[in-house]
């Protein structure tokens, strides 16, 4: 028998993407709102005349396929019209935190070498200090309209693979120049089918894009809910009043809630005695999030906590399948693995580990990203035996449950026994009285190196009390050696928010 030849009919199941994707939906669903970015509102049809456009011109300004745009803008209705534009002309959007400073604003540009930058006009200033000739300029506003208005409104019917890069989104590490991370069209497409799935989104949904586009949080699942009928409405960052008004409005399945914010939300919500309309759950990363702050917000919105454990790189997966019920201040956040994926917990010989023993995970699955712009001996290293390596680990129980531990990079040697800060944080705040704590290592002539815990806290607390929680629920090697109290401004952090441990770390060597 000779080799089998799919029909055409089995071919064309492969060639999704997401702007032939919402090409269709459009057409589906011409007059529905499709994005409100304060008194703007755009249907479908209009979304589909703009980001043809869009598309059009960027092929007729000699973009190609596989080449680069990069855009520097806050939240706001234009940038998902670039995204759609873009994966309809079959090019890549760089997103571009415009929090970065100088140094690395410029590296996430050079890095990709985009044919354009499209910014904002509020943005124009940071671009002009990177001192970057030859890159051409669209600026949002009177310009843009004037592209687009000049531009050929059809459907630019192009045939795109869809392992072909979608997005690059930058990943931030607590050292180092950010990472970007690039997302096919599959991938997203699978991203935006597994939110559903996982959390049961309703078609025609409102989904609410508060959070930095340029994070998956907001572009992964504004691009699923436009794929589905639903409504995208934007908001400028994290604006209470905002939000609340969103919520009294409209109904929501998901209402993003990240670290730092969930407490103070649940405060806003009693202040204003809003009454919202409909949330079915909220929440993310319920790790580093204090426990009272979950019980509180869930209390307030009267919806679940999600115990979410994903990244930039894998989406939703590896473990985002748990919820938290209402005012409940968890004890334990034990995670259930997420469909649509394939996930190893391994040693630093790629050997699975036991049930009960952390290792690090490794997984596999149609959400994953295609690997890192421009960095072959990162990616040979992440993708080593053909499964991606995240650089966190976990431990799975014998209920199939599964554990958050911590980044291998964090972990502390001490007297040939491994630490896992993230382990002793969890124990430091179940006091309520804490708002914040990161545990770091110290070198020690003893034990080559130690634990110790700099902590944030809401009121007077004593370490020695401290020292007995964790005298309670830790081996006496885990315990930490110090306890240093300082205030959260004075956490050193990423433009993303992420503690810089390095830094702190340097402050215990300080003389």
């Amino acid at each position: 028998m000779g080799a089998y030849t799919p029909p055409d009919t089995v071919l064309a199941a492969g060639i999704g993407t997401i702007g032939a994707l919402f090409h269709a939906r459009a057409a589906a669903d011409p007059d529905r709102i499709a994005v409100r970015d304060g008194a703007r509102a755009l249907t479908y049809a209009d979304l589909e005349d703009r980001t043809n456009r869009l598309a059009n011109h960027l092929l007729s300004s000699g973009f190609s396929p596989g080449d680069r745009v990069a855009l520097l803008a806050t939240n706001c209705q234009e940038y998902v019209e670039v995204e759609l534009a873009a994966a309809k002309a079959g090019v890549i959007v760089a997103c571009l935190n415009w929090r970065l400073g100088a140094q690395e604003l410029r590296h996430c540009i050079t890095l990709v070498e985009p044919n354009a930058l499209i910014v904002l006009p509020g943005l124009v200033d940071a671009v002009d200090r990177l001192d970057l000739p030859g890159l051409e300029r669209i600026v949002i506003g009177g310009e843009y309209e004037e592209r687009l208005a000049a531009a050929d409104p059809s459907y630019p019917d192009l045939t795109i693979d869809p392992e072909a890069g979608l997005v690059i989104l930058y990943t931030s590490g607590t050292t180092g120049l950010p990472k970007g991370a690039l997302i096919s069209h599959r991938a997203m497409v699978a991203r935006g089918m597994a939110f559903a799935s996982e959390f049961g989104v309703p078609v025609g949904d409102h989904f609410l894009s508060w959070a930095p586009m340029f994070h998956m949080v907001s572009t992964d699942k504004q691009l699923a809910t436009l794929l589905r009928g639903g409504t995208v409405h934007v908001v400028n960052g994290y604006e209470p009043d905002a939000i609340i008004d969103f919520l009294t409005e409209y109904e929501t399945h998901w209402l993003p809630l990240i670290p730092g914010m969930v407490g103070p939300f649940a405060e806003a919500l009693r202040d204003r005695n809003a009454r919202v309309k409909g949330v079915a759950m909220c929440g993310a990363m319920a790790d580093l999030v204090p426990r009272e702050d979950i019980a509180a917000a869930t209390s307030a919105l009267g919806a679940p906590y999600v115990n979410t454990f994903g990244a930039t790189e894998t989406g939703l997966p590896p473990a985002s399948s748990s919820v938290i019920p209402v005012g409940v201040a968890p004890t334990d956040l034990r995670k259930r693995q997420s469909a649509f994926c394939d996930l190893r917990l391994v040693d630093p010989d790629d050997i699975d580990v036991p049930v009960g023993t952390p290792g690090e995970v490794a997984l596999r699955g149609p959400t994953l990203f295609s690997g890192y712009w421009n960095a072959d001996e990162t990616n040979a290293r992440d993708f080593r035996n053909g499964w991606f390596h995240m650089g966190d680990v976990m431990r799975r129980n014998l209920d199939g449950t599964l554990d958050y531990v911590d980044r291998v990079k964090y972990m502390i040697k001490s007297g040939g026994e491994n630490i896992y800060p993230a382990e002793i944080e969890s124990v430091l705040l179940k006091d309520e009285r804490l708002a914040e704590v990161v545990v770091v290592k110290r070198r020690d002539p003893t034990w080559g190196e130690v634990p110790v815990a700099f902590v944030v806290a809401r009121e007077p607390v004593d370490e020695a009390e401290l020292l007995e929680r964790c005298r309670r629920d830790l081996s006496s090697y885990k315990r930490p050696k110090a306890f240093l109290f300082i205030t959260d401004d004075d956490l050193p952090r990423s433009t993303t928010g992420k503690i810089q441990r390095h830094l702190l770390e340097e402050r215990l060597t300080a003389p």
